[in-house]
């Protein structure tokens, strides 16, 4: 029974996500699998990957093809890295120690890697939510100067126009007319 490694596809339209198995090459893309070994998400930045490693080596091993995707997954897993330096063991090329070795420095290296790409993405975006915050402040300044500009403008036309009708209250006096007495 030819085996491969495969994705099989779950979740919505524009929005899959995907189960990594093992299963057989003749059955469907989302049909009967053998064994689940992890699951893949590309919608995540940068992708988010669960992946049994020592299954995965397992199925490696004893003869299953990984397809191109997951080819590319295992790889950056690590996953066809060890497959590579335990041969080289079985051959005699070097020992375990100086494999798991190799192996650990290429896997520090690697998270080190994926670190700063998610501190360069971070970073990236807060320097973009403070552009925009920056951006919005200023428009904010602009609108509330000319808010104030438009109260300053209402508060002197009321002014003025409390300045009128207080004159308009206020009667002039009038001049009275000189009395005569008889007297005179």
């Amino acid at each position: 029974m030819p085996t491969k490694i495969r994705l099989q596809r779950h979740g919505r339209k524009g929005y899959a996500f995907y189960h990594i198995v093992i299963a057989d090459s003749r059955a469907p893309r989302d049909g009967k699998f053998i064994e689940r070994i992890g699951s893949y998400n590309p919608n995540t930045n940068p992708a988010t990957i669960d992946l049994k490693f020592d299954r995965a080596l397992y199925w490696l091993q004893v003869g299953a093809q990984p397809t191109d995707t997951t080819r590319n997954i295992l790889s950056e897993q690590g996953v066809l890295l060890k497959k590579h330096l335990l041969g080289g063991v079985k051959k005699g090329a070097f020992t375990e120690a100086e494999a798991e070795t190799k192996f650990q420095a290429w896997l520090d290296t690697k998270q080190k890697s994926i670190k700063s790409e998610v501190s360069k993405a971070l970073e990236k975006e807060r320097v973009a939510v403070k552009a925009k915050l920056d951006a919005e402040k200023a428009t904010n300044k602009v609108k509330a100067e000319a808010l104030a500009a438009k109260k300053a403008a209402l508060a002197a036309a009321a002014a003025k126009a409390a300045a009128k009708e207080t004159e308009a209250e206020i009667p002039l006096p009038a001049e009275e007319p000189e009395k005569t007495t008889a007297a005179e």
